[in-house]
C-alpha cells in the first residue's frame, strides 16, 4: 500500500516579491514525512482569484491532500476563501459558528468585534473548522483541501489541528553519509548503488566546507530495513564518511 499524497499551495505576493521568507512549506514537508504522508509539491502563487482557484482544482484533484497558507485574514487581499469556495463550487458566507468563536476571543480580550474581523467568519458551505489556537480565527476543510494561515506560528497549530484526523502510512526513514569529496568524484559509484537499490532513494547534496567540496549521500524509504541496508553499503563503497 502506497501512502497518502499532498501538495502545498503557498499564496501571497509578499512571497513573490521577497517581502517575506516562506517556511510554511518546510516544516509541512517534514511534520508529513512523520506522518506517512508523501509531499509530492509545493507551489506559490500571487493574490489572484482566478490562479488561486486554478491552482486549487488542479492540486486537489491530483493529491489525496491540499494543504493551503496564506490569505484567510482580515483584510481586502485576504482572498483564498472565496477562491477555495469558487473551486469547489461553494457558497461562502458568515457562519455562526465560526462568529462565535471570533466574538467570544474578542470580547476576552477587551477588543473590538468590527467589520474587517468579522471577514474571517467567512466559511465555504460544508467546510469542516479548523482549530486555531493561537489568534482564534479558524481554518477550514473543504473536501480534501485544508486552508490555513500563512503567519508560521499559526499555520504550524492548524496543522496541529488537522494531522491527526488524516490518515496516514508509512513514515519517512532517512540516514546520510558525509564525504568529503566531490560529487562528480562519488556519481558513478553513487549511481550504481541506487540503480541496484530500487526500494528506496538516493540522493547527493554537495556542500563547500573551508574551501574543500564535500558530498551528502542519502537514503530515503519507509522500511527501516532497507534504508539501513543502503546505508552499510554507501560505508563500505567511501570508508572514509561520517
Amino acid at each position: 500500500m502506497t501512502n497518502p499524497t499532498a501538495a502545498i499551495l503557498i499564496i501571497g505576493d509578499e512571497i513573490l516579491t521577497g517581502r517575506t521568507r516562506e517556511g510554511n512549506g518546510y516544516f509541512l514537508a517534514g511534520v508529513l514525512a512523520d506522518a506517512g504522508i508523501d509531499l509530492r509539491e509545493i507551489r506559490v502563487v500571487g493574490d489572484d482569484h482566478a490562479t488561486i482557484v486554478s491552482a486549487v482544482r488542479g492540486l486537489s484533484a491530483a493529491h489525496d491532500h491540499l494543504f493551503t497558507s496564506g490569505g484567510i485574514g482580515p483584510t481586502h487581499d485576504d482572498i483564498t476563501a472565496d477562491a477555495v469556495a469558487d473551486a469547489f463550487g461553494a457558497a461562502i458566507g458568515v457562519r455562526d459558528d465560526a462568529r462565535a468563536i471570533l466574538a467570544a476571543h474578542y470580547a476576552a480580550c477587551g477588543m473590538e468585534f468590527n467589520a474587517a474581523r468579522l471577514r474571517m467568519a467567512r466559511i465555504p458551505e460544508g467546510a469542516r473548522l479548523i482549530d486555531n489556537p493561537v489568534s482564534a480565527a479558524p481554518g477550514f476543510s473543504l473536501g480534501n483541501t485544508h486552508v490555513m494561515a500563512g503567519v508560521p506560528n499559526i499555520f504550524q497549530a492548524m496543522v496541529a489541528s488537522v494531522l491527526p484526523l488524516l490518515t496516514g502510512g508509512k513514515p519517512l526513514v532517512t540516514a546520510s553519509l558525509r564525504v568529503m569529496r566531490p560529487e562528480a568524484s562519488v556519481a558513478e559509484a553513487f549511481g550504481a548503488l541506487a540503480a541496484s537499490m530500487p526500494e528506496v532513494a538516493m540522493g547527493s547534496y554537495p556542500f563547500v566546507q573551508d574551501g574543500t567540496y564535500g558530498t551528502n549521500l542519502v537514503v530515503r524509504g519507509t522500511d527501516p530495513q532497507q534504508v539501513a541496508l543502503g546505508l552499510s553499503r554507501l560505508r563500505a563503497l567511501f570508508p572514509e564518511g561520517q
